[in-house]
């Protein structure tokens, strides 16, 4: 079998690279996003005049190329710029205008356009970053008070203002110990990394480094591959060096569209090691071991799934899915790794193709995401192409082979067994299990359902370890997670963080706050399945217990912020809303259920509900919960059952009192005009649509509370502030 591993450097050795590394080439590389949201932000505008512009300078050492998402949705597009032995530079919102500046100012003549720069808060550049890291236990005390050190010695050498410092997250070291050092400090542009116990540490580290250009061997140290990588092209930016990104680990740093800029970031180095060792069951003992649980929202073993799959049906044909099915509202974790590192699904799957005994493999995206849809068919005709998929993989005796099948948008059809169907080309509805799809599933065949996440893992996992995985995030809950951050936050967008990170720090120290000086009031997480966590409860670790245990689930990976000006019961209408139309209307407790509790919600936002309606959303949840036929009226209630376990007080306002306290809630709404500050100007009378005002001019008005349709448009038009909005 050792012709496998030879297959494979043989293989990455005739591959052309064409490296995003401007160190180790040369030349200056522009990494321009290509995902869908950098589209619609005109991504493909600016690296159409970038290399445009090349084009014109007879430049031949400067290379433009695509990248997936980085995640910084509202600053999009983004544009990194990679000079050789300079700080890496990135900038946002990047138009025609600003490449043009971008390419004069920075490509040729070297210059950074500060303006533009993301996250870029003063006009100053300094001339190294230096990023703070520790292990999982660091406080943010732990940050400031080494940072404040840091800052110290800085301002003793001169070179305060020459050195930014920053806060990261997590990070593991190899060759030493990590528990030899307190902290990890990782220095920019030369990407070194020290680590430090005490002050003198760090006065020797910044003496050496800084003021007399010297590397400090005894406190040199050095992260696995994935994490230098990640780090070198993100660490010196808070929102990403927080992140441990391993199901994101490609996305943002090569082209998606590119086999070659895969295989050169250790892209099916994992399958060659697989099929070298020729043992199916320690793939799967590994994945067992590495703790990895699914990420489609259930949370069941992996591994165990695998093993279910492989041994509990003689059947010689067996098949593996992927299901691609993201149905959440807010939610694009799936979306983004299959469009910025399609391979390591693929081989994710081949892995486990390999590992259950599986010839053939299923991709099930729903066809909304066309550009997914576009780089999966590319990447596995590469592989084919290249004998990474069909007979003979590598050179071996395994034979295995991926198709796409295209989903109509279903939401239920996220659920398995309806997702089996689909396939099979009936209508995508649940079927009782037991027999589960493990045992009796696609074509009445073992059939094994992992999602986008889940494959993803796969290869990083086999790459480095089951060990290495298992000591990342909790005790229960292991690995990373990538969370759609939405809503009420300064950044929003997409993070992939350890498992146990609390909900403070996403918002916080990743997603920057809550913007305009508002207030958190709650966190939504696990989409329509999911639960509302209060501002109380901030501090709660993100992992499947502690979140069940707040009322709510991890889910696929949605989370929403919401603010003080956001209604809670108007929020659980609108999850409600959503899975009563996506209900597929096969059982009884979710046809029906999902229909009465939205009718009862109705009733609560437009004043015409009691007190035991309360009651009664509760009794119908919890029915729902115990009789529906599958998970998503199993989950439906959630979101209501949560928010009256936490914010029952805001619906009893509701109904008591006939008021929404954020004013959401339309029909709640009244607009009232006070006399003493009504000039009788006649224009909000002229504005309304049904004629509900009344009043002589220059006399106050009087709004006819009963004719009132809430439209606004009085309060809108006034502009002496004298109709209030209550």
């Amino acid at each position: 079998m050792a012709n496998i591993l030879l297959e494979y450097e043989t293989l990455k050795r005739e591959l052309d690279f064409a490296s995003t590394d401007a160190d180790r080439t040369g030349k200056i590389i522009i990494q321009v996003g290509s995902a869908t949201c950098e589209k619609a932000a005109g991504s493909d505008i600016a690296r159409d005049e970038f290399q445009k512009l090349i084009r014109a300078s007879g430049r031949n050492d400067i290379v433009v190329k695509q990248t997936g998402c980085t995640g910084r949705c509202s600053q999009e597009p983004i544009v990194s710029v990679f000079i050789p032995n300079q700080i890496p530079v990135k900038y946002s919102k990047v138009t025609t205008e600003k490449v043009n500046e971008i390419f004069n100012e920075h490509i040729l003549k070297g210059a950074p356009v500060t303006k533009f720069m993301l996250d870029k808060h003063t006009n100053l550049l300094c001339k190294w970053v230096v990023t703070i890291f520790g292990s999982k236990h660091s406080s943010t005390e732990f940050y400031e008070r080494w940072g404040k050190k840091i800052n110290s010695i800085l301002e003793e050498y001169g070179i305060y203002y020459d050195v930014r410092v920053l806060y990261g997250g997590e990070i593991e070291i190899r060759h030493r110990s990590a528990s030899e050092f307190d902290g990890i400090l990782m220095v920019f542009p030369e990407n070194i990394l020290y680590g430090f116990s005490t002050e003198e540490d760090l006065r020797t580290i910044i003496k050496g480094q800084f003021i007399d250009n010297v590397l400090v061997k005894e406190n040199h140290v050095f992260a696995r591959d994935l994490v230098e990588k990640y780090i070198k092209f993100y660490g010196d930016l808070s929102f990403f060096n927080k992140q441990n990104r391993i199901t994101l680990r490609n996305c943002g740093i090569i082209d998606p569209e590119s086999l070659v800029d895969y295989i050169h970031a250790q892209g099916y180095e994992a399958l060659a090691h697989v099929l070298f060792k020729g043992n199916p069951e320690w793939v799967i003992d590994e994945i067992i071991k590495s703790g990895l649980r699914g990420r489609g929202g259930g949370g069941f073993s992996t591994g165990l799934k695998w093993k279910i799959t492989r041994n509990s049906n003689p059947d010689p044909i067996k098949y593996v899915i992927c299901n691609a099915d993201e149905g959440d509202p807010g939610a694009f974790m799936d979306r983004s790794a299959l469009e910025g590192d399609p391979f390591s699904i693929i081989e994710g799957m081949t892995i486990g193709g390999y590992a259950m005994g599986a010839c053939k493999g299923y991709i099930y995206v729903r066809a909304e995401y066309p550009l997914a849809i576009k780089r999966l068919e590319n990447a596995i005709k590469e592989a084919r192409k290249f004998g990474l998929l069909g007979n003979n993989i590598l050179g071996s005796d395994f034979a295995f082979d991926i198709e796409i099948r295209l989903g109509a948008g279903a939401f239920v059809c996220g659920e398995e067994t309806a997702l089996i169907k689909s396939i099979e080309g009936q209508r995508g509805q649940p079927v009782f299990r037991p027999p589960f799809p493990s045992v009796k599933g696609l074509w009445g065949h073992p059939t094994n359902i992992n999602n986008v996440e889940t494959w993803a893992n796969v290869p990083a996992i086999m790459l480095y370890g089951a060990d290495w995985f298992n000591k990342i995030g909790t005790e229960g809950s292991k690995g990373t997670k990538v969370f759609a951050l939405a809503g009420k936050v300064k950044n929003t967008g997409l993070v992939e963080v350890p498992m146990g990170t609390t909900l403070r720090e996403i918002i916080y120290d990743i997603g920057g706050g809550i913007p305009n000086g508002r207030e958190l009031k709650a966190v939504q997480t696990g989409g329509p399945s999911g639960g509302c966590i209060p501002v109380s409860k901030i501090d709660t670790p993100v992992d499947y217990e502690s979140l069940k245990e707040v009322g709510s689930m991890m889910g696929s990976g949605g989370m929403i912020v919401l603010d003080d000006t956001d209604c809670i019961v108007s929020t659980c209408r609108f999850f409600l809303e959503f899975t009563k139309d996506e209900s597929c209307g096969k059982c009884l407790p979710c046809r029906e259920g999902t229909v009465r509790m939205l009718e009862i919600l109705d009733r609560i936002t437009t004043g015409n509900a009691t007190l035991e309606d309360i009651d009664k959303l509760e009794r119908l949840g919890r029915l729902m919960q115990k009789s529906s036929l599958c998970g998503l009226g199993q989950s439906a209630p959630n979101p209501v059952l949560s928010s009256l376990q936490n914010f029952r007080e805001e619906f009893e306002i509701h109904i008591k009192e006939q008021r929404c306290p954020t004013q959401k809630c339309t029909q709640l709404i009244k607009y009232i005009i006070e006399p003493d500050k009504c000039t009788g100007c006649t224009v909000c009378a002229r504005r309304c649509p049904v004629n509900c005002i009344i009043g002589n001019k220059r006399l106050p008005h009087e709004i006819i509370q009963d004719q009132c349709i809430k439209c606004g448009e009085c309060y809108n038009s006034c502009k002496f502030d004298a109709i209030i909005k209550i």
